[in-house]
């Protein structure tokens, strides 16, 4: 018995069903693409991989219309591939990661740029500029079985049309294998836990009326339009 009712279970899509994927937590990979460490202001080969992480509740299924959010005038974009963990596990060897994967799906980190700018200068934590509402939303997870690879496969996203990111997964500083292991390493990975494994270059504003559009071959696409402010 609880106090009051008890949110709904956060979840995701999955293709070609209807059952759901249950989310626990989401982790994310900072700066895991040279080109957008470096446009970033950052020097990727002197740089282990770090992680951040959003609310559960901050995905949302695609196509889906988000609110331009509180607080910030500078909302960007950041398309990820996106990993579905389904058995969990501590001090998971590179080559046992496989194994604890469940699926894989693009996803969109977006960035209230301003705010993370700011706490950057302050040496604050990101959450105000990465874990607001809606922040998180990520097309349909496909099985792992079903997926060709994540080692490889065109990464893009568009707004209204226009191709603003365009890279591949194999550019990956550290690969899906890598990081999901280094991250087990710090604490135990559980069965719903979402990896976003961090994005190419090209990172920019969106506005209300925007659409963006993206995707990860052989694994997903998605689309999301921008509303009006919350």
């Amino acid at each position: 018995m609880y106090v009051f009712d008890a949110p709904e279970q956060p979840s995701l899509a999955v293709q070609g069903s209807t059952d759901r994927f249950p989310i626990r937590r989401i982790f994310c990979v900072g700066r895991n693409y040279e080109a957008h460490a470096r446009e970033m202001g950052k020097d990727p080969t002197r740089e282990a991989p770090f992680f951040f992480t959003k609310p559960a509740d901050a995905a949302l299924d695609t196509p889906c219309t988000i609110p331009y959010p509180k607080l910030t005038e500078d909302l960007h974009h950041e398309i990820e591939l996106v990993i579905a963990i389904h058995k969990g596990g501590s001090n998971i060897a590179e080559s046992d990661v496989m194994d604890h994967v469940w699926g894989a799906a693009v996803g969109l980190d977006m960035t209230r740029r301003d705010l993370q700018g700011e706490a950057k200068k302050m040496g604050r934590p990101w959450d105000w500029g990465k874990a607001f509402d809606h922040s998180a939303p990520i097309g349909a997870i496909k099985p792992i079985a079903e997926v060709p690879s994540v080692e490889n496969g065109r990464i893009w996203l568009a707004v209204n049309g226009v191709t603003r990111q365009d890279a591949d997964i194999a550019d990956l500083i550290w690969s899906v294998r890598e990081h999901i292991s280094i991250l087990s390493h710090s604490m135990e990975l559980a069965p719903g836990d979402i990896i976003m494994t961090g994005t190419p270059a090209g990172v920019g504003a969106v506005v209300t009326g925007d659409v963006i559009t993206g995707g990860v071959d052989g694994i997903g696409t998605l689309e999301v339009t921008i509303g009006p402010r919350a």
